[in-house]
């Protein structure tokens, strides 16, 4: 089980990263699926606080870029079908909360929980893999899964006024090719990986598909601001 997740270390940098964050492919929960069913309204994530740090601040809230590691068990039989420590070098989970970038259930059982918490939470079928399942990951059909999950840093969102401003240089209030394009360069650079240069070009296009929504160029403060959690 795998898929490719962002590989950043941990840094005060990380607070601006955000368009090509956003724009690759994050965890192997990135598939959410749809309720299923009369009785899945119904259904509850069960949160079980394992450790509360003395001092629980910042909390986190949707939007915001989290870094934690967790374990996921199959409720059935116990089994671990997924391990985060054992993916990508080690390197806890970058994702941003309460967007879809990991499932339903894990949105809901990460909220309002602090850097150093540890909890372990319960998810039914319905807030995970549904009727469906998962079988890349091993996980059956109606699967209620079993998370133990220890968040190490909240952040401001990548969509934050903060981010839209570090890569809006000329401060008009809507990002240019050439100011995404430059954004990227210095995420690549800082990033040290070698990639073909095609992979830049192919992100910048990519971009522009998802987020320039009225085809002007440009993408604008309110095309980039698609979570809401912050006024530009």
């Amino acid at each position: 089980s795998g898929g490719t997740v962002p590989r950043h270390r941990p840094s005060p940098s990380d607070m601006g990263r955000g368009l090509t964050m956003l724009l690759l492919p994050l965890a192997l929960l990135a598939a959410p699926a749809q309720a299923e069913g009369g009785g899945a309204a119904a259904e509850e994530v069960k949160i079980e606080v394992l450790h509360l740090p003395e001092v629980c601040s910042p909390k986190s809230k949707k939007g915001d870029l989290l870094n934690a590691h967790y374990d996921g068990f199959l409720a059935s039989d116990g089994s671990k079908f997924y391990c985060s420590r054992t993916q990508n070098e080690g390197h806890p989970k970058w994702f941003v909360l309460g967007v879809g970038q990991v499932i339903k259930g894990l949105d809901i059982a990460m909220m309002n929980m602090c850097p150093g918490e540890k909890r372990k939470v319960i998810i039914p079928p319905s807030l995970a893999y549904g009727q469906q399942g998962y079988a890349q990951g091993k996980i059956p059909p109606n699967a209620t899964l079993i998370f133990e999950i220890e968040l190490y840093a909240v952040n401001k969102g990548p969509r934050s006024v903060e981010a839209f401003n570090q890569i809006d240089k000329d401060s008009d209030k809507k990002l240019s090719e050439l100011e995404i394009s430059q954004y990227l360069k210095e995420e690549f650079a800082r990033d040290g990986k070698k990639r073909h240069p095609s992979v830049h070009d192919e992100i910048l296009a990519d971009i522009f598909k998802k987020n320039d929504h009225d085809g002007d160029g440009f993408i604008s403060a309110k095309e980039y601001n698609v979570y809401q959690h912050d006024e530009l």
